[in-house]
């Protein structure tokens, strides 16, 4: 049987352009070089400052229990952490690198960072002006910049599927195996960072049925050459399918590797079930329990919290206004270009472009579905739509430049001031919003920034968390002291407890104790802390709780540790408004500073000696 290498002259003749075509500067690949410069940027723009934001509460829970990755060297999946990716990459990172805010993000940064390049991938579908303009949307788009900085897996997933689309098209075009093997591994990786990458072959099929109904009109239209282009594109699948069965099957053997090499489980006793164990002992029925437990168990475990588990049981129209809310604040020029590229795109012409529509009907479903099938409001949700929408984005902004280029051909001022307007205007927005959201404001307090989550603390509460790490250097005893009731467990089950964004949280957030793997500090309200925990952990702060005025006493009598209590309520008349009023009076020589622990309604004050303040916490106020 011929490779599938033998098929590409004809098709790649057809489909690109030839080398000898193609602009150079100075000897180089003129797209290229603009794309490369482009994406030089994008990195810069991701990693600058990258460590300087204080962990969301999401980043700081997940980050805890990479640590205990660490720490332990077991890992078992968790369907409410979701996918493991960050487990393994990041902790390999901080094992190498140190344990850092910067280093919890590093990956994402580089993967959002070079995620631009793909778009060269693309350069037999589109112009190389729309080329050169998507590479820019992916780098510049304020949502885009925003969440590349963020350790979460949305932004990975995104990525991920957009570079398997690439590869797909190629493999299209191309007929080459190694674009089947970087799609598969790209979906694969996708799933191992969030679930939710399931939800892109749905689109991807969707998309796929509306372009064949494109084909079908065309056919039922009489068009015989539309009709013969399409008997022949079945004729051709299938003929296809059968000759790349062997590659296929390599393909799908990629996938269950990259899968349970992620999702298996990790264990650091030598002689229990874990992926390294099963290996290096040769155990092949211990390998058989690990390829069981990571595909199968997994599975069980995320259809059962994610899909019978009722996570996603809420009203669809607030969801909808608040992902049209983020897309209007940080993606309003795309989508309004991505709308104008697709219109024009499909009107205008000989006939409509299959990647512009296919990448439109992706984006435009997923602002329909993802209020539906996320759990939380939160604005990483329009990132699923935002990178598909960027490819008719570029298309759209392109047709803005031509008109405008045509204008000045033309010299028709009209034209040519009309175009301008659009394309300063759109830049204005998306600088202006990229630099005040993701650098200016990045954790900013309710309704100051759409781009900023909820869960993610309003103030920069830097300087009191080294006024803590001075004192875990220092002290031999207790560090830092959490008093009242919003910090301290007195007895309840925190996970059963907690409410998260309205509505309560069940014990799937991950047990109190699992695998010996206890939350610490274990006297904590540990989902109320978050992200402190996260400091605590990678500082070796030694953290007790205070749950009396008592134990506040015999705190002050030892080591001086860093307080943390929450702030008063002038309108709460409950037990609770002491607290604070309890924890000055006790340490009435410390300095305070307060800072909200998520964008609104959670201040929270940090009582710190005076020889931990120093030059590291101006922002504190000293003693009346």
């Amino acid at each position: 049987m011929a490779t599938v290498e033998d098929d590409d002259s004809a098709t790649e003749s057809a489909a690109q352009r030839s080398e000898s075509a193609l602009p150079t500067w100075f000897g180089v690949d003129r797209l290229v070089l603009v794309v490369a410069v482009i994406t030089a940027f994008a990195l810069f723009a991701r990693f600058l400052f990258l460590g300087e934001r204080i962990a969301h509460w999401d980043e700081g829970r997940v980050g805890w229990w990479i640590l205990q990755y660490v720490h332990t060297g077991d890992y078992a999946y968790r369907a409410i952490i979701h996918g493991p990716f960050y487990h393994h990459v990041n902790g390999l990172l901080f094992s190498v690198f140190g344990t850092t805010d910067f280093w919890m993000r590093a990956v994402v940064a580089l993967l959002g960072g070079l995620t631009p390049l793909a778009a060269l991938g693309l350069r037999h579908r589109l112009r190389d002006i729309e080329v050169a303009l998507l590479a820019l949307f992916l780098t510049a788009n304020p949502l885009l910049l925003y969440y590349s900085r963020f350790m979460r897996g949305d932004p990975i997933v995104a990525f991920f599927m957009f570079g398997a689309v690439v590869a797909f098209v190629r493999l299209i075009d191309f007929r080459r195996a190694r674009y089947l093997f970087l799609g598969v591994a790209g979906v694969a990786l996708a799933l191992t960072a969030k679930e939710n990458a399931l939800i892109y072959p749905v689109t991807w099929i969707g998309a796929l049925v509306l372009l064949l109904d494109h084909r079908l009109f065309l056919a039922r239209d009489g068009d015989p050459a539309w009709t013969t282009i399409l008997k022949d594109r079945i004729v051709g699948v299938v003929y296809g399918l059968w000759n790349w069965a062997h590659w296929i099957l390599l393909a799908v053997l990629e996938f269950v590797a990259i899968i349970v090499f992620f999702y298996g489980p990790r264990d650091g006793d030598p002689g229990d079930v874990g992926l390294y164990n099963a290996i290096g002992q040769g155990d092949i029925g211990m390998f058989a329990t690990v390829v069981d437990r990571a595909i199968v168990g997994s599975w069980k475990e995320f259809y059962g919290l994610w899909i019978d588990g009722g996570m996603s049981d809420h009203a669809y129209i607030p969801y909808l206004g608040d992902l049209a809310e983020t897309l209007g604040y940080g993606a309003l020029a795309l989508v309004v270009f991505a709308v104008i590229g697709f219109v024009v795109d499909r009107y205008s012409g000989e006939r409509p472009r299959d990647l512009v529509a296919f990448s439109f009907y992706c984006g435009f479903v997923s602002v329909l579905g993802y209020p539906i099938v996320t759990d939380i409001q939160a604005p990483w949700a329009a990132l699923h739509a935002v990178v598909p929408l960027a490819i008719p984005a570029a298309v759209g902004l392109g047709l803005v430049l031509r008109w405008g280029r045509d204008a000045l051909a033309e010299d028709d001022p009209v034209g040519m001031g009309a175009a301008a307007v659009v394309v300063i205007v759109a830049v204005s927005f998306v600088v202006g919003m990229g630099v005040y959201g993701v650098y200016l404001a990045p954790q900013a307090q309710e309704g100051e920034n759409a781009l900023v989550q909820y869960a993610q603390p309003g103030d920069d509460l830097r300087p009191a968390l080294d006024s803590m790490e001075m004192a875990a250097a220092a002290n031999e005893g207790t560090d830092v002291l959490l008093y009242g009731d919003f910090f301290v467990d007195r007895g309840t089950n925190a996970t059963t407890d907690f409410v998260y964004n309205g509505y309560p949280r069940d014990s799937q957030l991950v047990p109190k104790d699992e695998r010996g793997i206890t939350l610490s500090p274990a006297c904590a309200d540990w989902f109320n802390a978050l992200p402190l925990p996260w400091y605590f952990n990678k500082s070796g702060a030694n953290v007790s709780c205070a749950d009396s005025t008592f134990e506040l006493e015999d705190a002050a009598e030892s080591e001086p540790p860093v307080v943390i209590v929450r702030a008063h309520d002038e309108d709460d008349e409950d037990d609770q408004e002491n607290e604070e009023a309890q924890a000055r009076a006790q340490f009435p020589e410390y300095w305070t500073a307060t800072y909200e622990l998520r964008t609104y309604g959670t201040e929270t004050v940090f009582l710190i000696h005076p020889d931990y303040v120093g030059e590291v916490n101006a922002s504190a106020t000293p003693p009346e």
